[in-house]
């Protein structure tokens, strides 16, 4: 019998998981300092920290992907020895990564088949498929079996995760972060289900969100973590908010409310019309959109993932041609080639910045440097002044609180967090910045960085920026936009002022409604 045809009725309850004491070093970089936390059989369990607390290397050696320097996992009350991700498994121990572990090239079908760590030569794929849609026609939500996941927009690649684990029967579930880029309604289906395998029985899960409402909703107990050392714990029925804050930050802190200022928005910025853009398999991605958005004010555009804002976002970047339509920028034809952005002050903060808007292995300097190396002063005729370049990046590196050892530490190093700060230094510093489009800016962010970018996108549209912002978070639109459009199957199916936006319309759009 395959792992995925096990049924219900023989999952065995999860075991008991401890961690004692577990200490990780880093070369002189202390991550985990013996930290200890129980995940009782059968309950839901929420890790939280911010950026850089330690919380996704305490899992990473639970899984085996790292192996602590010191300190013990228990399983079912027996130390364990876990070298791998294989080894975890083994005991009934499946992760879903923040970054996605699926490969690019292959379908989901096949990458369903892949993760099961079956030691079988031959795989009948008749057999497999019959079993796999059978899978699938039970599962929550739905992932084209025979598209590869290169295809996927990001929403999709995160539920392709969810439901690798969910074919494999894993008794503990780690989740990293799982509804980063799901829609509250997708939310709270997963977790939904999720908790409802764990009041069962079937099922523990250890989750790490940033998210309150969700740990206050679907969690039984909360560890905290603070620079890489045990913060506190308890009952989430027993804690509030403030409680969980004040152990994840270890001080009383107001959040930064950065107040929109009345603007005139009369001025159009970006305007394209009946814009029509493939997939990259070839099928409609974008049906006939039109848009204008005006100087002074953020436009949001919302929607379940994979309804076209990525491949939008990509012809309006740049990175992919539409079949039909028109772009216009200032009142001029737009392009979208380098030239054309430095002219008519295009920025933007691109989803997954790292792959779409750095070079991983240059430093954080470069990275800055990348919109403006060929200008003065950071360079003179073909010659590069690396002086001017490290000197512009210490400034931008203070003045948008990015954390990075130094200058010349390549980006890849860096946190999340800290590495959309960077890109958002390198965007949001030019002072002829007149429009900036935003595609899922807070992608996987803790509380510090989402309150940051949010106060800066929100200080550029008093500056008189336009900003277009694409976010699969309606509670992020809904806080920053002054208008809203709903996109589904390509098409703009609601427009409103946020003050007059019905939510529940906006839901019923949403679902394709």
């Amino acid at each position: 019998m395959t792992t995925a045809s096990v049924s219900a009725s023989d999952v065995i309850s999860p075991p008991d998981l401890e961690v004692v004491n577990m200490t990780k070093q880093f070369g002189s970089l202390v991550a985990l300092d013996h930290v200890s936390m129980h995940l009782k059989p059968g309950t839901f369990h929420a890790l939280l920290g911010e950026n850089g607390a330690g919380k996704s290397t305490l899992v990473k050696c639970i899984m085996g992907f790292y192996q602590p320097t010191s300190g013990d996992v228990l399983v079912g009350k027996r130390s364990r020895e876990i070298a791998s991700p294989k080894d975890a498994h083994q005991y009934g121990i499946g992760m879903v990564y923040q970054h996605f572990t699926s490969v690019p090239a292959m379908t989901v079908a096949e990458n369903l088949v892949l993760s099961r760590f079956d030691p079988s030569v031959m795989i009948r794929w008749q057999e497999e498929r019959d079993r796999l849609q059978a899978f699938m026609d039970q599962a929550p939500f739905q992932v084209d079996l025979e598209v590869p996941v290169a295809q996927l927009a990001a929403g999709q690649k995160q539920k392709l995760e969810i439901l690798k684990q969910l074919y494999l029967n894993s008794r503990i579930l780690i989740l990293d972060e799982p509804t980063s880029v799901l829609t509250p309604g997708e939310a709270d289906e997963v977790l939904g289900l999720l908790r409802q395998e764990v009041t069962n029985g079937r099922l523990s899960v250890l989750m790490i969100s940033h998210k309150f409402r969700e740990v206050m909703t679907f969690t039984d107990e909360v560890t905290v973590l603070r620079k890489g050392k045990f913060a506190g714990h308890g009952l989430v029925k027993d804690l509030t908010i403030a409680d969980l804050s004040s152990m994840m930050l270890g001080e009383a802190r107001e959040p930064k409310i950065v107040d929109k200022v009345i603007t005139t928005a009369d001025r159009p910025v970006l305007e394209f019309t009946d814009i029509h853009a493939n997939k990259d398999n070839g099928l409609p991605a974008v049906r006939g959109t039109s848009l204008t958005v005006y100087s002074g004010e953020i436009v949001g555009i919302a929607g379940v993932s994979g309804n076209g804002q990525r491949e939008l976002v990509e012809v309006l970047s740049g990175q992919r041609s539409p079949t039909t339509g028109t772009v216009v920028v200032n009142g001029t034809p737009y392009g979208a080639t380098r030239s054309e952005m430095f002219h008519n002050g295009v920025f933007s903060l691109p989803e997954e910045p790292l792959r779409n808007a750095c070079v991983p292995h240059m430093s954080v300097a470069e990275n800055m440097a990348l919109r403006t190396f060929d200008r003065p002063p950071q360079s003179k005729g073909s010659f590069l002044r690396l002086g001017s370049i490290r000197q512009m990046a210490n400034r931008l590196i203070q003045q948008f609180s990015v954390k990075t050892p130094t200058p010349e530490t390549p980006i890849s190093h860096l946190s999340g967090g800290n590495v959309q700060r960077a890109v958002l230094a390198r965007e949001l510093s030019s002072d002829q910045i007149n429009l900036l489009i935003a595609a899922n800016p807070c992608f996987g962010l803790d509380f510090s960085a989402v309150e940051f970018i949010h106060g800066q996108i929100v200080a550029a549209r008093n500056r008189g920026v336009a900003v277009l912002l694409v976010s699969e978070d309606l509670d992020e639109l809904l806080s920053l936009a002054d208008r809203i459009v709903v996109m589904s199957d390509g098409e703009f199916v609601y427009e409103s002022a946020i003050a007059d936006a019905d939510l529940s319309t906006i839901g019923q759009r949403m679902a394709g409604h």
